[in-house]
């Protein structure tokens, strides 16, 4: 048992399926660096006492994120933004009791960076260092203060720019993949999508924009049928493309045209992920739902998710926006759970870019 877990501080689990009620009342750093955001949070129990984030807006004028601007922009940036988390809440490194850092998947410069200033400072300051994984961190974001947090199992998708995964989630320790895609995620579809019709990248917070005044019926795109729980947006992509080649000649300034394109695609993307999720939770006899990662800040897949809950009497929970996409609090939040069941890890524990969730 690490030093700073009393026995006083260690809460009676009363819920079922192995929910905690509470988390160790210790204060967590947690330092996120997978892409082209650093986010770091101080973190108290399961409460944000702050969170401070520096954005990257040099990857749009590229149409995508460049890794090694990426790196170099998180070497500049990590240093001020731990100040400002610190700050913010009113901390100084004295006061920590844990240091938790996303050490896969992503980026490998990025998480190099991130990696690399977390282990040397919990070695600096002697504290325990909790390597989290950047994928379950987006499921244990239900669990920070201010949401829902769950009390049954659940069949949890998580929508990011890169990953779509099917979770069904026993317990905060206990999360089994049991779908993925095969190729493209939704997020990149989205990504690729907005760059043929023009939009500015990231795309997919375009996407959303335009889509709200667009007619989802506009065009049929192709859903592609996949076998099993798995997702496949490769054929959605191409199908748009195909389409677009036939209506696009002299469309790029028809501001109509590029809400119906988005409104379409949104609709048909936000179809294929609640059917496989609604698939997925009968297939485990899960009652509760959950969405998580970027994509779930998406309008379209919030209403479509809460639909479905209501349709089917499940209990359904949706991250703040502040925890959709990547963030220092979810990281903190993962800490606080690792340290209840897991050993610290080392200064040997370098980034895994393609770490899989196990």
């Amino acid at each position: 048992m690490p030093d700073f877990m009393s026995e006083e501080s260690i809460p009676e689990f009363v819920q079922p399926g192995g929910f905690p009620v509470s988390v160790p009342n210790a204060i967590m750093l947690g330092i996120e660096s997978s892409c082209d955001d650093t986010s770091i949070a101080v973190m108290k129990g399961d409460v944000v006492l702050s969170q401070f984030t520096a954005a990257q807006h040099i990857h749009s004028k590229y149409g995508g994120v460049v890794p090694e601007f990426a790196s170099r922009a998180h070497q500049k940036h990590i240093l001020p933004v731990l100040n400002g988390a610190l700050e913010r809440a009113g901390c100084a490194l004295s006061d920590l009791n844990g240091i938790a850092y996303t050490r896969g998947p992503g980026l490998n410069g990025s998480l190099l960076v991130g990696s690399a200033f977390a282990r040397s400072l919990a070695w600096s300051l002697n504290l325990p260092m909790w390597p989290v994984h950047h994928m379950r961190a987006h499921v244990l974001a239900h669990w920070i203060s201010g949401g829902d947090a769950p009390a049954e199992p659940m069949m949890a998708l998580t929508v990011s720019g890169g990953h779509t995964q099917l979770v069904d989630v026993s317990s905060p320790w206990d999360l089994n993949v049991v779908g993925t895609t095969l190729d493209d995620a939704a997020g990149e579809a989205f990504d690729k999508v907005a760059k043929m019709i023009g939009l500015p990248y990231p795309g997919g917070p375009e996407v959303n924009r335009l889509a709200q005044e667009g007619d989802r019926f506009a065009f049929e795109f192709t859903s592609p049928q996949v076998a099993g729980l798995d997702f496949s947006f490769s054929g959605l992509k191409t199908s748009v493309l195909r389409t677009l080649e036939k209506n696009k000649e002299g469309r790029e300034k028809d501001l109509k045209w590029k809400k119906d394109v988005c409104a379409s695609l949104q609709h048909t993307i936000v179809a294929i992920l609640v059917s496989r999720l609604e698939k997925a939770a009968d297939r485990f006899g899960r009652k509760a739902i959950a969405i998580q990662g970027g994509v779930s800040a998406n309008s379209g897949l919030r209403s479509a998710i809460q639909e479905l809950g209501a349709r089917r009497g499940w209990k359904v929970h949706i991250p703040p926006f502040q925890y959709c996409t990547d963030n220092g609090a979810m990281i903190a939040m993962s800490g606080q759970f690792s340290s209840m069941k897991s050993k610290p890890g080392g200064l040997g524990d370098g980034p895994l870019p393609r770490w899989p969730m196990t």
